[in-house]
């Protein structure tokens, strides 16, 4: 019988009741009395005044009342509760008996700028039960046997609401086949546990480009702490976290969380009073993640990565210890990174399931050389000599070291006076050189010159610090990637701060602080990549595109793509002194084909011609720091690459392997020469 239609009866009913009750009430109104001794008919009563049945009656009115007001008021609640609110209790019951859990979504897949996929998603089984199973002790500790998992592991997996109260909770993610056969074959012993279907992050080429995509874990709670603190305008647009979440914490996976997370399933549970869970009711299937495609070619990028092996072989065969390193390939006309690798490498299957603190602690052992830390954005160097064709522009830009003067190399130089005498890396000397043939030879003697000259130049004591800047050195360059560091163009504000706990003395910039960056050594820093995107500004005339990584989000259909990046220009460094980059473009082309016939032979077999620098590091008590970087076509610009090898010894002989690995994959011109320690050039 309907709801309603019961409040109806009863409501007449009780109408009638009040009605029954007054009129039987009336009929004791005190206004007759009887006379039963003597049986006589009524009469009148005379005058009564405050006699006992006038206060009766009066009793019996208020009564009446009181009567009437209860039961009308529980007549106007009943109305009330079923007839005018009755969907809004019919809901609050259905929440009462029911929940809404959520059921998580595939993420996107992430694929090379062909199609193939970097990091993909498998499918996987997963033991699960909803909370109240843990009161079943006996079906608890065979499934703990069954496992072979401890007891009080499985006990604690069931009894975890992280994922939910009422949601089913994982005891056992990525299950053995074998071991979910037996359950399903005698899934009588297990009542209350199920097998659910879930998705794990799969890398087919194992390590390959593992720094560049990064690895997803469950969320943080500083990140869900993070999140509850944010206003609702700040949460507008961004995705909701629960405790349990699989998301992105560093690379690709991290940096576009938005694109390749997807959007939860909801399952609708009934519950009894205790809240636990007694059947399923409808539900709405999770929707995957977005698939992004990336700029990388996996061509391009296993040639990084072989490349920085070879690097590595030739490093230790010359007596040094490479303790890590980079390689990154860039399209200095749009931008985009075709390669880029990391030196160690992890495994981020690891990630999957939950990292174990032993694999944690691995991985940021100080003695297991940072194996997490992506170099080519993150690492922090001297940049060596590879900065010689920007001090180069800055003298001629600012007058201060023109095309037309030159330096006596003799192999040490006093130009600050005996005491502060300074080597060249080349110590017999390279004799008169100009800043064309000092770009070539790498002679440092050209660039202490003209870093001594800036310091005691009145108009632009700094101009070196500006025309670094000027080419984007000491600020990020914006790549689409977490954890970019900024490196460092230091000078005399600089060092005032740095050092503000020293004397006057030691905290005022110096001329051997100038002639020290001039040559990339001392103060400053640079990442690879930095130095990878001012040599693309070189090769471009002066125009740098901001590196980036994504190449378009794919349709959720698979059809076609809803969003491609647009490339943007990050800097335009204009030089504005008549032929100083021609100057420069000789020089860096020269270093290749003349400086070394033994560097020559490394890249006469090639379709086109190459321009380059090599660069060393040094740093006390340790091994140089080798750098090389290169492009090509030398006269229609297409590729910049840039290798780095921490403690491998000189640029020309350990980067440069890297550097030649990756230009033959371009170009399908592999390497015929052998790497020897006659590759000399700093």
């Amino acid at each position: 019988m309907n709801a309603q239609l019961i409040v109806i009866i009863a409501g007449c009913i009780l109408a009638a009741a009040i009605i029954g009750a007054l009129l039987f009430l009336r009929g004791y109104s005190g206004k007759f009395t009887f006379d039963t001794a003597t049986g006589t008919r009524p009469r009148a009563s005379e005058g009564e005044g405050s006699t006992s049945g006038v206060k009766s009656n009066g009793r019996f009115k208020l009564l009446t009342a009181g009567v009437g007001a209860v039961f009308a008021a529980i007549v106007a609640k009943l109305w009330s509760m079923q007839m005018v609110s009755s969907d809004h209790y019919d809901e609050l019951a259905e929440k009462n008996r029911t929940r809404v859990v959520t059921t998580p979504a595939p993420r996107g897949r992430i694929l090379d700028r062909n199609g193939e996929p970097i990091v993909d998603n498998r499918s996987s089984l997963a033991i699960v039960a909803y909370r109240d199973l843990a009161e079943n002790t006996v079906v608890v500790r065979h499934l703990a046997n069954v496992l072979g998992m401890p007891y009080m592991a499985v006990l604690r997996n069931i009894q975890d609401n992280t994922e939910g109260a009422q949601s089913q909770h994982t005891i056992a993610s990525d299950v053995r086949r074998s071991t979910i056969g037996y359950i399903m074959e005698h899934i009588d012993q297990f009542p209350g546990v199920s097998i659910a279907a879930r998705t794990e992050r799969s890398y087919p080429n194992g390590t390959l480009a593992c720094h560049l995509v990064g690895y997803t874990g469950t969320v943080t709670q500083e990140q869900l702490d993070t999140q509850d603190e944010m206003t609702d305008e700040e949460r507008a647009g961004k995705i909701v976290y629960q405790s349990g979440d699989q998301v992105g914490q560093s690379g690709v996976e991290y940096y576009y969380e938005n694109l390749l997370q997807g959007i939860r399933g909801e399952q609708t549970v009934r519950v009894d009073a205790d809240g636990n869970v007694t059947g399923q009711a409808g539900a709405v299937p999770a929707k995957p993640g977005s698939d992004i495609k990336l700029t990388i070619d996996l061509k391009v990028q296993r040639a990084c990565e072989e490349g920085l092996e070879k690097a590595f072989e030739v490093a230790e065969n010359t007596g040094n210890s490479p303790s890590g390193g980079s390689c990154v390939c860039i399209d200095c006309t749009n931008g985009e990174v075709l390669g880029m690798a990391s030196a160690p490498t992890f495994d981020p299957s690891v990630f999957v399931g939950g990292v174990s603190s032993d694999a944690w602690s691995q991985l940021n052992d100080d003695e297991g050389g940072h194996p997490l830390l992506n170099r080519v954005i993150g690492g922090q160097y001297m940049s060596a000599s590879t900065i010689k064709p920007f001090t180069s522009l800055a003298g001629m830009e600012y007058g201060v070291y023109t095309a037309a003067m030159s330096s006596t190399c003799t192999g040490w130089w006093t130009g600050l006076g005996e005491a502060w005498g300074k080597k060249c890396w080349l110590e017999s000397g390279h004799g008169v050189r100009n800043l064309e043939t000092g770009i070539r030879d790498s002679c440092d003697v050209v660039f202490y010159d003209l870093g001594k000259n800036f310091f005691y130049d009145e108009d632009n004591p700094e101009g070196l610090q500006e025309m670094y800047r000027r080419w984007g050195l000491g600020s990020k360059t914006g790549i689409d990637l977490p954890s970019e560091a900024a490196g460092r163009v230091p000078d005399s504000a600089w060092k005032e701060e740095y050092r503000k706990d020293w004397s006057a003395d030691q905290r005022a910039w110096n001329a051997g602080d100038m002639t020290n960056i001039a040559i990339g050594q001392g103060d400053i820093l640079v990442t690879p990549l930095q130095m990878a995107v001012a040599y693309c500004g070189l090769a471009m005339g002066g125009v740098e595109w901001t590196p980036h990584v994504l190449l378009s989000a794919v349709a959720r259909d698979g059809e076609g793509d809803a969003y491609a990046y647009e490339p943007k220009k990050r800097l335009t460094a204009k030089i504005e002194t008549e032929g100083a980059m021609d100057v420069v473009y000789r020089g860096v082309h020269s270093m290749i084909y003349e400086e070394s016939p033994v560097t020559a032979a490394h890249f006469t077999n090639l379709p086109v011609e190459v321009a380059g620098k090599s660069g060393t590091g040094e740093k006390d008590g340790e091994d140089p720091y080798g750098w090389f970087i290169a492009y090509a076509p030398f006269d229609d610009p297409k590729y910049v690459v840039c290798a780095m090898v921490e403690r491998g010894g000189y640029g020309s002989t350990c980067a440069m392997p890297a550097v030649r690995t990756v230009l033959g994959a371009l170009y399908d011109a592999p390497d015929d020469q052998t790497y020897t320690s006659g590759d000399s050039t700093r």
